[in-house]
């Protein structure tokens, strides 16, 4: 499998240049079904567009597509590319991402076990020295350091709903009248 810290780096200049922040970089899959997986956001909104991700993909593609054309192929065997925003249980992958979300849920994975625990389930509090804090339910607050996270994300809650808004809803009523619209066509034909 390709190296992740190689990718992140052709990947994450392409992502700056376009004033997007990198999120995550991850490989996922087998032979015949490899996925390349780009998280990326606008520091200032927290989202992309379907513009944006296109945009992004074709970045990706052109630098990719000449690391080939050169031999130096940065993935040696056939894949996907997906790239995406975070979503609303989005990944927490930077230190600067626990602090952003203090107050929400989150699932946290540890690398080791601390306190006998390999998961953290609770509300997020921040970061300080560099230390990300959890209130884990029905124990305490922890605070362990980044490289103890194996994997990170925000739990579905209506508060996280509502701090993630979607930044335009504009078309979508035309998605729903011509939704309405059909279901009374159907009704009139099976009358």
């Amino acid at each position: 499998m390709a190296d992740i810290a190689r990718l992140t780096a052709l990947i994450e200049p392409e992502a700056q240049a376009l004033g997007f922040a990198l999120v995550r970089v991850k490989m996922f899959g087998g032979a015949g079904d490899l996925t390349l997986q780009v998280m990326a956001e606008r520091p200032t909104t927290r989202q992309l567009t379907i513009d944006d991700c296109a945009a992004l993909s074709r970045r990706i593609s052109d630098v990719f597509d000449a690391l080939e054309a050169d031999g130096r192929d940065p993935i040696d065997e056939a894949y996907r590319l997906e790239v995406s925003s975070p979503g609303i249980d989005r990944p927490l992958t930077r230190l600067a991402d626990f602090e952003d979300w203090k107050g929400h849920d989150a699932r946290i994975h540890l690398t080791a076990p601390v306190d006998g625990r390999k998961q953290l389930t609770g509300v997020l509090i921040g970061v300080a020295d560099a230390r990300i804090a959890i209130d884990v339910k029905k124990h305490a607050v922890m605070t362990i350091a980044l490289d103890q996270v194996a994997d990170a994300k925000l739990l579905f809650t209506d508060k996280l709903l509502a701090a993630t808004r979607p930044l335009s809803t504009d078309g979508a009523d035309e998605f729903e009248n011509e939704d309405a619209a059909e279901s009374a066509v159907m009704i009139e034909e099976q009358d």
